[in-house]
């Protein structure tokens, strides 16, 4: 079974339109997003709504939305998370957090930076070829891309531990790491890395002014051994202030 798999840091849903734009255009058979917001209320801002909105857009059979914290905006306090969209049934659910808890009162201020909560989100996928575990992660923050501290070496054990026998692993998401940071090599230990040393940054440039970005790249995908990589791409895009990546796998 051949499906195209895409990750894409939605930066708090800031350009949200052309995201979705490009979301329907792409027509990936499973998404994983970060930075995502889940605000209901039809009043709030679009950026604040981008879940709902995603769904009613594109129209995923599946979908399932992992809020780490509660963001604090002047609207009020909006859910953000993790989020996944599939064209296969989900039938299972779970969220680990790395090592902070779910935050009820998140201001997004430097400062808070470090402790933001950092999650992994697991859904089950049924599907033709039998069960796929898509996961999907925003990884510890830490300014230097290479530093392999302890919450980083936390990190990549509770990956590891948690894709452990598992199935036709999908794993991807906005690392907050440089692909060669050791807790990344300690995750291709299990796993197949999808773009390799391939990346010199996964930073939409137009969007940042630390030039240090551009040679950072954060944003991954890994699978399975046995699941064949047929093409795969970082797209230079001006959607969001991250490039979305996306792979063609075979899942025998």
């Amino acid at each position: 079974m051949n499906i195209k798999f895409l990750s894409l840091n939605l930066w708090h849903g800031k350009l949200i339109d052309k995201s979705v734009e490009f979301l329907a255009e792409q027509d990936a058979d499973i998404v994983i997003l970060q930075e995502v917001h889940g605000g209901t209320d039809p009043k709030l801002p679009p950026a604040l709504r981008s879940f709902d909105l995603i769904k009613q857009r594109l129209n995923y059979l599946a979908d399932d939305f992992a809020p780490g914290l509660l963001f604090h905006h002047p609207e009020g306090m909006i859910p953000n998370g993790n989020a996944v969209f599939s064209k296969f049934p989900i039938v299972g659910r779970g969220l680990t957090f790395f090592n902070e808890t779910f935050n009820d009162d998140y201001y997004d201020i430097p400062e808070n930076f470090p402790t933001y909560p950092r999650t992994l989100q697991r859904v089950v996928l049924e599907t033709p070829v039998g069960e796929v575990n898509v996961f999907n992660f925003h990884g510890v923050w830490d300014m230097d891309g290479d530093n392999y501290s302890e919450r980083r070496r936390h990190m990549s054990q509770v990956i590891i531990e948690s894709i452990k026998d598992k199935p036709n692993v999908l794993l991807g998401g906005d690392t907050n790491a440089k692909h060669t940071n050791q807790s990344m090599r300690d995750i291709e230990g299990h796993l197949k890395s999808v773009f390799g040393d391939e990346l010199a940054t996964t930073f939409n440039m137009r969007r940042k002014d630390n030039p240090g970005y551009g040679t950072a790249a954060v944003d991954l995908l890994f699978v399975s051994p046995g699941i064949e990589i047929l093409s795969k791409e970082c797209l230079d895009i001006d959607i969001s202030d991250h490039l979305p990546v996306v792979v063609m796998a075979k899942i025998p």
